[in-house]
């Protein structure tokens, strides 16, 4: 007499949320045990991979450079490598004391990762004047936009300063904060790295 019994082996590749589960026979054979005959027949069944996470692109908005042309935020591009996005102000002393840290390691940065960071300046009309100066004076080698009418800055929904985007390298925004306390630079590169990685970072906001 012939029995026919069946095993079924689940892996579950994922926690949690239930997801509709797929199907397939990993092993299929006949044994003998005690003079009957058993069919065996071993099946897993696996939930799909959970979508790919969306971000939000940077908006297109009008921008100006250092001397006064205006341009839109479209041209802020690294060739599909990260880039760090800071908002500042020339009487913003955290975001000085940022830019002025990031300064001393931004070469290495560049060399290991190719990151680029750009600052966007949102001095208005009255101390707008300032911000070439400034900037010249600290031998920042940034790539320095100014958001006199606070435009970019609404669009980013910007208050505190500094505040601080990191884009992966489709120009999307996965990570931010603000404020800027001795170290938190160290925070930014491994950030960078992590997105270059190919890691979902948007959890550690």
């Amino acid at each position: 007499m012939k029995k026919i019994i069946g095993f079924s082996a689940i892996a579950f590749l994922s926690l949690g949320m239930a997801f509709s589960q797929t199907e397939r026979v990993i092993a299929d054979t006949t044994t003998t045990t005690g003079g009957t005959k058993i069919d065996l027949k071993i099946t897993a069944t696996t939930a799909p991979a959970k979508p790919k996470k969306s971000y939000a692109k940077l908006p297109d908005i009008d921008i100006k450079t250092l001397d006064g042309k205006t341009v839109s935020t479209s041209v802020i591009q690294n060739d599909g490598k990260p880039i760090i996005l800071s908002f500042w102000a020339t009487w913003c002393k955290p975001c000085l004391r940022e830019m002025n840290t990031i300064k001393d390691v931004y070469e290495e940065w560049q060399e290991e990762t190719g990151v680029k960071l750009v600052a966007v300046s949102i001095d208005d009309a009255r101390s707008t004047s300032r911000v070439k100066p400034l900037v010249d004076g600290s031998d920042w080698e940034y790539e320095i936009y100014l958001d006199p009418n606070s435009d970019f800055k609404r669009a980013m929904n910007v208050g505190n300063i500094p505040h601080t985007f990191i884009l992966n390298g489709n120009r999307e925004i996965v990570w931010q904060h603000t404020s800027f306390t001795e170290g938190s630079e160290e925070e930014l590169i491994e950030v960078v790295k992590k997105i270059l990685k190919g890691e979902d970072v948007s959890s550690e906001n």
